[in-house]
């Protein structure tokens, strides 16, 4: 079959169509959908711990127009409609990029996140936005960040390398959060000197400098109730114990934008080890443990959001159940 000019043309139209309805949907469609991302676990880990609700709020970025606090307001309810027991939030409250048109007042949406309601409480970890939000804290190396300072005073407690031993149903555990691992800009000059600060010409871009202290974290479980971590970058998951029954993480995005399950852009070392989702990994000991990766609620680097829809996790946690043989 020959192809002439018109059937070109047709082809060309064709696509240029597609490409823009698909443009159309990552930037308008997309980013405003609101999904539920269910998992049920009953990890060996859990054996002494109680039945248990969490739902999970991660990677929001809130600004203008992208989420605004009508936008916030509504996930909250959301979550509300699931009871959760227990609700965390995991990093990255705000944004950096050229498409923010303006900036949410912080007393808003943390008095926004102050209405998610759940017996055991709202507990909260910052991300690496939450970090850099403020070139000040990348040349002082420490705290406490204006995000951070912002919850605290909306009575949301901000765990940074903390543990606290909570109570359900009779039945203690342990929540962990860990502080984020890309806290800081560190950069490499030509003469191989590494500097902290924003980059410049005369700089090779080298990494990041967290504030997480797992060793630290870890130590202040005391007792052998059972624990859940909370991080915002899932790449320190092969350093995790298996004394966790399940470590839930953000930042990914689950890649923000995917074709046929490929995302050119993954924030991570590990590449697609931790995109998004339920993943199981066996520690040296062989000990299976687990992680979850949210991906998140709101768009990064730019507002466009394809084949990752934004989503809460729910985490319904129960102890394994060894089922009775008859006589």
């Amino acid at each position: 079959m020959l192809i002439n000019r018109r059937h070109l043309l047709l082809g060309a139209a064709s696509a240029a169509t597609l490409a823009a309805g698909t443009g159309g949907y990552a930037f308008a469609i997309e980013p405003y959908r609101l999904e539920l991302a269910h998992y049920a676990l009953s990890p060996p880990q859990w054996q002494d711990g109680p039945d248990l609700r969490i739902v999970a709020l991660a990677d929001m970025h809130i600004c203008e127009p992208w989420m605004p606090i009508d936008r916030v307001r509504q996930i909250v309810a959301a979550a509300n409609a699931l009871r959760p027991d227990l609700v965390v939030l995991l990093g990255d409250f705000v944004t950096h990029h050229r498409f923010v048109r303006g900036q949410v007042p912080y007393e808003a949406w943390t008095a926004a996140l102050a209405e998610l309601e759940a017996p055991l409480g709202r507990y909260a970890i910052l991300g690496n936005h939450d970090w850099w939000e403020d070139i000040r804290w990348q040349y002082a190396r420490q705290g406490p960040t204006r995000v951070g300072e912002a919850l605290k005073a909306a009575r949301i407690p901000v765990l940074e390398n903390d543990s606290v031993r909570m109570v359900a149903n009779g039945k203690p555990f342990w929540l962990s959060g860990l502080g984020d691992q890309w806290a800081f800009w560190l950069y490499q000059k030509p003469n191989g000197e590494f500097v902290w600060g924003r980059r410049r010409e005369d700089h090779q871009s080298f990494g990041f400098q967290g504030v997480d202290d797992l060793p630290k974290t870890a130590a202040q479980l005391t007792d052998d109730a059972p624990a859940i971590l909370l991080i915002h970058e899932p790449d320190i998951f092969p350093e995790v114990p298996a004394r966790y029954a399940v470590t839930l993480a953000g930042h990914t995005h689950g890649g923000q934008v995917q074709l046929l399950g490929w995302a050119p852009k993954i924030p991570s070392k590990f590449g697609t080890r931790y995109r998004h989702g339920h993943i199981v990994e066996a520690d040296a000991n062989g000990i299976e443990r687990s992680l979850i990766v949210s991906a998140g609620l709101g768009c990064s680097g730019v507002p466009l959001r394809f084949g990752s829809p934004p989503e809460l996790v729910v985490l319904d946690l129960s102890p394994p159940r060894v089922a009775r043989i008859s006589a």
